[in-house]
């Protein structure tokens, strides 16, 4: 990506705001293009890049096909982290979430093969693998979208891959932000004590999703390999002396996060650091160029929260939280 041009859908949120910064002191793009629709967060983030004539801000939605054609003029990689992503919002405006979602996806899609974008990196979640909600609906939906757009796209050049993790530590509308900013009040909210949860942190996740851009061939889903986390000890480590009371499951919430399915299991290959769910369309789960050095992974193999090797422990949650201080949530 060194001299490239890149945009990123969605830019303003936490993933991009992350993004930006590594990726202009790892590649030193020619332009990184933020593409979102919240004018407010624009500005914001406008100010962190202030006289880097490299950072560009451009207003639209990815419902907005014709938007997305004039953003994409001379763009050589695209990120998608553009989505309606908060489960119990998705549950009871779902029409709004499959505008973004999933129409969002066919737009970007078109567009890129349009305008002769090299490489696109799709985010997903945990939540599309056995979707239960909406939103894991939605977003599996986009998976396959993305993953078919290698084949719909023909004679071109554009290739599509899709990046999945889970709950992304810290972030803005997570779970430690919110234990943080209520631990005074001496009662933390526990949907169900079995709860658990995968962890990542957003240097992990553009971690990955440079690989992909690295590594793809087309149409490959990546998983980071990452540490799980009991819901209870989150909450022990975050406020140690607070009561922990359980309200019950949210509508559409899963009580493990899962990435890799039994049915995945069939195409997955397992690496040092992730794994790699390859298409089942066009053969393309044999494809030696796609497996690379990949090792099978066993037949009915399932990548759940509960039933994780890695387990991250409660030092390792204080020294991240002491080492992020000041900006858990802000992003």
């Amino acid at each position: 990506m060194q001299d490239a041009t890149i945009l990123i859908t969605g830019g303003t949120g936490s993933f991009g705001n992350t993004f930006v910064p590594m990726t202009l002191a790892k590649y030193n793009p020619k332009k990184i293009i933020i593409f979102s629709r919240d004018e407010m967060k624009q500005w914001d983030m406008a100010k962190k890049f202030e006289g880097d004539g490299r950072v560009r801000f451009f207003i639209g939605d990815v419902r907005d096909k014709d938007r997305l054609y004039r953003a994409l003029d001379g763009v050589d990689y695209v990120v998608h982290a553009a989505a309606t992503k908060i489960v119990p919002t998705a549950e009871y405006n779902p029409f709004e979430c499959v505008k973004t979602n999933i129409n969002g996806a066919m737009n970007l899609i078109d567009a890129c093969i349009d305008k002769g974008v090299k490489r696109v990196v799709a985010l997903s979640t945990d939540k599309a693998s056995s979707p239960i909600n909406l939103y894991g609906a939605t977003k599996l939906a986009s998976d396959k979208l993305f993953v078919a757009g290698n084949s719909y796209s023909g004679g071109h050049d554009t290739r599509f891959a899709v990046v999945r993790y889970g709950n992304v530590m810290g972030s803005r509308g997570s779970v430690i932000p919110f234990f943080m900013s209520i631990k005074d009040k001496g009662v933390l909210p526990i949907t169900d004590e079995r709860m658990t949860r995968f962890m990542i942190s957003l240097e992990d996740g553009v971690g990955l999703v440079w690989h992909a851009f690295e590594d793809m061939i087309g149409g490959e889903i990546y998983v980071k390999k990452i540490p799980s986390m009991k819901i209870t000890d989150l909450a022990r480590v975050v406020a140690p002396t607070a009561r922990q009371e359980v309200i019950g499951i949210r509508p559409g919430e899963k009580l493990h996060e899962q990435m890799i399915s039994a049915e995945d299991a069939y195409y997955t290959y397992e690496y040092p650091e992730h794994f790699k769910i390859l298409p089942t369309i066009n053969g393309w789960s044999t494809c030696a160029k796609r497996i690379k050095n990949g090792k099978k992974v066993p037949e009915g193999f399932v990548y759940a929260s509960d039933n994780n090797h890695e387990w991250m422990t409660d030092a390792d949650l204080q020294t991240w939280i002491k080492a992020n201080d000041g900006k858990i949530g802000s992003v």
